[in-house]
């Protein structure tokens, strides 16, 4: 093993294997572990690294087993058969390698969820990236900790069956609930269901960053249920079936001339093309040539047929033109700034929105215009 040779003397592996005392072989073994992980090695050089490895891994001594299992907890350089020995050590020998290793496959991972105890559950739980595969056994078999540890992992890959199972076995633990609550993406009959079980402020968050069905939103704005009301037009801009969720609220009466200059006036000219379809049930590809039409007309001729209220539409007029003038700029909360420059720019042109959405879309580019700095404040800090 010419690379490894070069890089210890005879001398420090004699003391590897035959070290007087576990200090001396604790040394000896962090600087072979460091310059196995450090060094090109050939194919030969490998095998050899490999049985060095297992002639550590079985070491008496603890303070040999941990230098082995700290050094080259992320290396690739470690054999699986040694990395499985060393998940069965005790656990300051253990816990490295199964919160950073390479190693093991998902199956052996599952594993050890399955029947490695708590500890070494929520290490597993911490790893930089778990599959599906993983998520389930911890979803079955982790305990509290280690599931509320794995829900908080946005790079843990959990199926929708397996966040419901969670919240089958910890409906009532407060932290699993919002670690599930807090994830980037929720599956909707995920969402809904949390709705249900968390305290107030979870629930403010799940509404304001998930999407909800038109019916749970409509219960939730109408105040039929015992919740704080949330804002339609937020969740028509998340709505995944925009053209079901204007269905839904033009059957309940609630697609109202107000939520669509609202909403229009955020830049959510999706939701707002999918209501004047609706509105007058005309296929939405028509609408779309006709909003976007560049010249006078279309916008007016489809705006009647919507029996949208005339005196609303120079409104509806600036908000679309506004809309054309501007595009998103690709940067981090891209949407958050397009959305606070519409609502700014449509203020300034000379419409006739009624008072009460004008006091709307003040008060909601102002909310914008401090998550915007509360968002720039923690980038920089």
């Amino acid at each position: 093993m010419a690379t490894t040779r070069a890089a210890l003397t005879d001398e420090d592996i004699r003391t590897l294997v035959k070290g007087a005392t576990p200090d001396e072989r604790a040394a000896a073994a962090h600087k072979l572990c460091r310059n196995i992980d450090r060094l090109p090695l050939t194919e030969d050089d490998r095998a050899l690294a490999a049985e060095i490895l297992r002639i550590m891994a079985g070491d008496a001594a603890e303070l040999v087993r941990r230098a082995l299992a700290v050094t080259l907890k992320e290396s690739p350089l470690v054999p699986r058969d040694v990395a499985l020995k060393l998940a069965r050590d005790v656990e300051t020998v253990a816990l490295p390698m199964l919160s950073f290793s390479p190693a093991f496959t998902d199956e052996d991972l599952s594993d050890i969820v399955r029947l490695g105890g708590p500890v070494r559950q929520l290490a597993i739980a911490k790893r930089p990236k778990l599959s599906r595969k993983v998520t389930d056994a911890i979803s079955e078999h982790g305990g509290e900790r280690a599931v509320a540890t794995a829900c908080a992992n946005d790079n843990a890959d959990f199926a929708e069956r397996s966040l419901q199972r969670v919240i089958d076995r910890f409906e009532k633990s407060e932290r699993v609930l919002a670690a599930v609550a807090y994830r980037q993406a929720l599956p909707l009959s995920v969402t809904e269901r949390l709705i249900a079980l968390v305290g107030e402020q979870v629930r403010d968050h799940l509404v304001s960053h998930h999407a909800l069905s038109p019916q749970t939103a409509l219960e939730i704005a109408m105040g039929s249920t015992e919740r704080a009301t949330i804002d339609l037009v937020d969740q028509a801009g998340r709505a995944a079936d925009v053209k079901a969720f204007v269905a839904h609220l033009n059957r309940s009466q609630n697609l109202t001339p107000s939520l669509l200059l609202r909403a229009l006036a955020q830049g959510h000219m999706t939701f707002f093309e999918w209501g004047v379809a609706e509105l007058a049930g005309v296929p939405h590809h028509r609408t779309w040539l006709m909003i976007h039409d560049a010249g006078p007309l279309g916008l007016r001729a489809i705006y009647e047929r919507a029996g949208l209220p005339a005196r609303l539409f120079p409104a509806f007029r600036a908000a679309v033109d506004t809309f054309h003038s501007m595009e998103f700029d690709g940067g981090a909360r891209d949407r958050e700034r397009f959305q606070e420059r519409m609502i700014q720019r449509f203020l300034t042109q000379p419409q006739a929105a009624a008072r009460e959405d004008v006091d709307y879309l003040i008060d909601k580019m102002d909310r914008l215009s401090r998550t915007t700095r509360a968002e720039a404040v923690k980038e920089s800090a």
